[in-house]
């Protein structure tokens, strides 16, 4: 299964167990992608979301 990479274009091959919202990394630029949608043997990929730390407040 492939995407492409939302921030520098490159193609990403991902693992046939792939699942929709899982976190995958692209190989090229190493920026963390989320999975939208699979559809076809083709995966629509997103740049996922900065995880920001709850300090409480």
């Amino acid at each position: 299964m492939k995407g492409t990479c939302t921030v520098c274009d490159a193609s990403v091959t991902l693992p046939k167990d792939t699942e929709e919202s899982e976190i995958i990394s692209c190989s090229d630029c190493k920026s963390r992608l989320v999975v939208q949608k699979i559809s076809n043997g083709k995966a629509t990929l997103e740049k996922a979301p900065v995880v920001e730390e709850d300090w409480g407040q």
